[in-house]
């Protein structure tokens, strides 16, 4: 076969039936006998007329014979011992696989091992590991691989014969590798197989020899480049590359778990992500295939019904990002000056010197101004790369037309790769806006001009939220938040019960995963990988440990998950006092908490200054008619221009129900107590008689329409007795009915004047108040139902005829609801398909 062989495209598997196949097996695939017995029934159950495998040392076997010779160099009398053992293993599996028929193979390995402690003695002897001495070694694992597994298939009754590849493959070494003697290696093979015509052939992976005759190997990645190799020289329709995975994934899975398998790659796009370090056949294995288009599918030795990935020339058109990779353990080398702007053979200069210094980029990039150069290296090699430069640019950093020479460590390297990406507009925005709403900052930024590929050099610190993120971003896998709920209280409670019946509709149909990672009540919490379970209640109080916002937030955030949520249902100032903070570190605030939107205005400020600066979302609908859409309805008034002239509503579910049951048949007190047994009102019914919560809610009103306004600045009607605002909740109860008879004169003038009595709110250009008002009988106000809250706005736009929002305002399922709905703003914001 000549190295202008013709290509052989693949038939589809319903149309043709492919005649000759590659088949390599990694050291997982063949770790033992039970293993090299799997693989025989593979290849066994494959009707294919031509079958080559190749296979690679035993696991561990190559580590195992480089470690023999490095002892033996050293006059490690230990090497005696590693020999035995090595032997020992390999014969151990030509029995298991032979059994009776074992003799003539253990004789083989024995005439092998022999040999090879002639060698390893007289390493010891010289003290020293020629490389020629150790390619030979090193390569002794392929060599026994094959040979067992050849005499197995013979064992069988199949007619196969053993190949080692150092009979017939050429190779040379290059500065960019090895490279094969196409020519010499055809015709080594063609007389081969004039004495070798049987179907089925084993060969040996990683070895060969050079021009000069002398045993040699392909490198780290020889195995499958040999696979490669022999599909060219056998002129196959297909090479299946056979490992412990399903297939190429869309990212590492142990970095993003959620990783799709891929169906199909291009021989580019495979080059790409393997070149940033995926788990992907090597590009040097692709170069044969690519030359001759030979598809090439990645297969699990283990799940062998699976169909795998199939690389080709083909390119499929299916989403503009196929897979994303991170690369760890590198710097950043930045060469910068004003100088450097304009000159021709700046960027020339800088490669030289690092090919001198042997340092090799991994990315670069550049900008328009010509201002800086920066490259990106392997963290081993940077500091020599900076030397270099400074050797290299000692003029110019004398006079000052360089002004330095800097090492940024602890850098990784995000890929985006896909076909697809070329010609698409906003393939990089997206990118860009995922790891900004993970809260990733990019550090240098490059493309080429395929557009196959985006790289960009983030801190190690966020490598691996930048890659779920980026992952989430181009909706390979779903939009994952952790998340961590404060006060598992009425609401809190309500709240998690709605989290865990939506969670399997979520991810199925919106594509978001909510992981709750932390709970905390007042005095206990708990953290787990994911807390949200039907037993969440027992989990909080069983084993759970001493509540620690600090800890609490260490653990939300240790997943690196791309996004982190806090749920406050505490009704805590010393929560609220926490939100800045959080804010600020990326980490998403949804709350009925109304301690912070109503709290110090200084506070409150803060709070916005840090959601604005770090691009985090505060969303606290539910401190204001619970489900109902108010703060919503208000923003969205203000943010399209609307002028807000008057806001007036009914904010308390509990005062809404007393007033509207208020007639004068029964006491006001015992009214109150009706509602404190059906939980209409806090543990102490003063929280909701005082009005202070009442004016809460209209001081958030007040700010969200652009008003500073603050709590202390509201006139408060509290319907608690002076003399009853201390004490305890029993006594306030059996005194409440002292103040009945005032409030039942004033329910009868009010009706003598044809009037109501609510306790209502009111924000406008004279000031905010919130009290006991008679309103007309045919207010809006007047005919409410039960528990209902009421807000209207009366705007610009809404003069005449003012803007209503009403409906129920209280109780833990409709406030939960609230709180809910903000948490899917939040995911649809972060790119969520809602």
């Amino acid at each position: 076969m000549s190295s202008h062989a013709p290509a052989h495209p693949a038939a589809p598997a319903d149309l043709a039936a492919p005649s000759t196949v590659v088949h390599k097996f990694g050291g997982t695939s063949v770790a033992n006998a039970e293993r090299y017995r799997h693989v025989a029934g593979l290849l066994l159950a494959r009707p294919e007329p031509l079958q080559v495998t190749v296979v690679s040392a035993m696991k561990g076997v190559t580590d195992a014979l480089i470690e023999l010779a490095q002892l033996a160099a050293r006059g490690d009398a230990g090497w005696r011992e590693a020999w035995h053992a090595l032997r020992a293993r390999h014969r151990g599996a030509a029995v298991a696989l032979l059994g009776e028929q074992v003799g003539e193979t253990v004789e083989w390995i024995d005439v092998r091992f022999d040999h090879l402690a002639e060698v390893l003695g007289a390493l010891a002897v010289i003290g020293e590991l020629p490389r020629e001495v150790l390619d030979r070694v090193q390569g002794l694992g392929e060599v026994f691989s094959a040979q067992l597994l050849g005499m197995h298939l013979q064992a069988l009754g199949e007619e196969c014969a053993v190949l080692d590849a150092r009979d017939v493959l050429v190779v040379g070494h290059g500065e960019l590798g090895v490279d094969v003697d196409w020519e010499a290696s055809a015709d080594r093979l063609a007389k081969w197989r004039l004495q070798h015509p049987q179907s089925r052939v084993v060969a040996t992976g990683f070895v060969a020899r050079d021009r000069a005759d002398r045993i040699t190997t392909l490198g780290r990645n020889g195995s499958d480049y040999s696979g490669a190799v022999f599909a060219a020289l056998f002129n196959a329709d297909e090479l299946h590359i056979w490992t412990d995975v399903d297939g190429v994934l869309s990212a590492d899975p142990r970095l993003v778990p959620e990783a799709v398998q891929l169906e199909a790659l291009s021989y580019d796009e495979a080059c790409e992500l393997a070149y940033f370090g995926a788990k992907v056949v090597h590009p040097q294995t692709m170069s044969p295939a690519i030359r001759l288009g030979l598809p090439i599918f990645i297969r699990n030795t283990f799940h062998p019904a699976h169909p795998g990935t199939r690389i080709s020339a083909e390119r499929s058109p299916r989403g503009p990002v196929k897979g994303l990779t991170l690369s760890p353990d590198l710097a950043l080398l930045n060469l910068e000056g004003t100088g450097l702007m304009g000159v021709p053979g700046t960027a020339e200069r800088v490669f030289s010197a690092l090919r001198q210094a042997q340092v090799s980029v991994v990315m670069i990039s550049q900008g328009s101004s010509e201002h800086s150069i920066c490259c990106v290296v392997k963290a081993g090699e940077a500091a020599r790369g900076r030397e270099a430069l400074l050797h290299a640019f000692a003029h110019e950093l004398a006079v000052g037309q360089v002004q330095r020479v800097q090492v940024g460590e602890g850098v990784s390297v995000l890929a985006a790769v896909g076909d697809g990406m070329a010609g698409q507009p906003g393939v990089a925005a997206r990118l860009f806006e995922a790891l900004g709403r993970a809260q990733v900052n990019i550090l240098a930024i490059a493309q080429g001009s395929s557009e196959r590929n985006i790289s960009v050099a983030v801190a190690s610190a966020d490598a691996t939220r930048a890659l779920r993120a980026a992952h989430a971003g181009f909706w390979l896998s779903p939009q994952t938040f952790a998340v961590g709920v404060i006060g598992p209280g009425n609401v809190g409670a309500a709240l998690l019960d709605q989290l865990l019946a939506a969670r399997p509709q979520l991810l199925a149909k919106a594509n978001v995963d909510l992981r709750l990672r932390a709970l905390a009540s007042r005095s206990r919490m708990r953290l787990e990988a994911d807390v949200l379970h039907a037993d969440w209640r027992q989990a909080l109080h069983g084993d759970g440990q001493a509540s620690d916002l600090d800890a609490f937030t260490e653990h939300l955030l240790a997943a690196h998950l791309p996004h982190a949520v806090v749920i406050d249902c505490s009704g805590s100032a010393d929560v609220a006092e926490r939100y800045e903070g959080w804010l600020a570190a990326g980490i998403h605030v949804v709350t009925p908490n109304k301690q912070a939107g109503s709290g110090p205005l200084s506070r409150y400020q803060r709070i916005h200054a840090a959601a604005a600066a770090s691009g985090a979302r505060f969303r606290y609908e539910a401190t204001v008619g619970a489900g109902l859409p108010v703060i919503t309805t208000l923003r969205d008034l203000v943010d399209t221009g609307d002028e807000v002239l008057a806001v007036e509503g009914i904010f308390s579910g509990t005062l809404a129900w007393l007033f509207n049951r208020f007639d004068g048949s029964q006491p006001f007190s015992e009214l109150v107590a009706q509602a404190r047994s059906m939980g209409y009102t806090e543990p102490d019914p003063r929280d909701d008689l005082s009005g202070v919560d009442v004016a809460r809610k209209l001081v958030i009103l007040a700010r969200e329409a652009g008003q500073a306004l603050s709590l202390e600045q509201v006139q408060v009607e509290s319907l608690v007795p002076a003399l009853l605002r201390d004490g305890s909740v029993d006594d306030f109860m059996a005194r409440l009915g002292e103040s009945d008879a005032s409030l039942l004169q004033r329910l009868e003038g009010a009706r003598a004047r044809g009037a109501v009595l609510r306790y209502v709110a009111r924000l406008d250009a004279e000031g905010a108040s919130v009290g006991l008002q008679e309103l007309p009988a045919d207010h809006t106000f007047a005919n409410l139902r039960l528990t209902d809250n009421v807000v209207q706005f009366r705007t610009r736009r809404y003069c005449d005829n003012p803007l209503v929002v009403q409906g129920p305002g209280a109780g833990p399922e409709v406030t939960a609801a609230g709180v809910f709905a903000d948490l899917l703003r939040v995911a649809a914001g972060e790119g969520a398909r809602l």
